[in-house]
């Protein structure tokens, strides 16, 4: 709800956007503002500075006057329209893995679906990777193949594994089937560990941290 009650400049914005709207509400009623001095206890002059924007709308004046005109409080101020909160998805493709962004929002922390395709276990390995930041890994189906530093760990489905990518890395599909995984990246990471929902104990990964649900 926009209702500002400190001075400066938003104030005075609101004041006109208020203004306005409340001399319409009043005139569609049919009401006088000595009618509307008598429901709520201002002053003729005083709803008069409302309607001209010459007086901020503070709550101490907004609620009487909803309650005056029984309307909510979001009528008055003209609260604006939240928007469509869904994200419309368009995935990509980059080296044959199918990549989903899960927010519209630029900033530090973004988080990915991937679909990544499906692997000879005996395909030579790629030289790991390293970068600024960190990477938290879901798998939802498939297994998937992590190796970061000295450890290679094998994550099945509902496994989680969360590393700092100064860590060399690299991961993908461990079988010939597809893997699907949810991907979270961040500008900075300090550990690293495995969840296994399972209650099967894995290798640390990067640390020595195991967590077992």
């Amino acid at each position: 709800m926009r209702i500002l009650q400190n001075a400066g400049v938003e104030g005075e914005e609101l004041a006109r956007q208020v203004g306005p709207r409340l001399r319409e509400l009043r005139r569609r009623r049919g009401t006088t503002l000595a009618d509307l001095a008598e429901l709520t206890g201002f002053s003729i002059s005083t709803l008069s500075r409302l309607e001209s924007g010459k007086r901020r709308p503070t709550l101490e004046f907004l609620v009487p006057l909803a309650r005056a005109y029984r309307v909510p409080l979001d009528d008055l101020v003209g609260a604006p329209e939240t928007g469509d909160p869904r994200v419309h998805l368009r995935p990509r493709n980059h080296r044959g893995r199918t990549i989903v962004p899960l927010t519209r929002y630029p900033g530090p922390l973004q988080a990915y679906k991937q679909i990544l395709p499906g692997r000879d276990p005996d395909q030579p390995l790629p030289e790991p990777v390293v970068h600024d930041g960190y990477e938290w890994l879901y798998v939802l189906s498939g297994e998937l193949r992590l190796i970061l530093g000295d450890h290679d760990v094998v994550l099945r489905p509902g496994e989680v594994a969360e590393f700092d990518t100064h860590v060399p890395h690299w991961f993908a599909s461990a079988s010939p089937r597809p893997t699907e995984i949810l991907n979270l990246f961040g500008p900075q990471g300090e550990r690293a560990h495995i969840t296994a929902v399972t209650g099967r104990r894995q290798s640390p990964v990067g640390t020595d941290d195991v967590d077992l649900d």
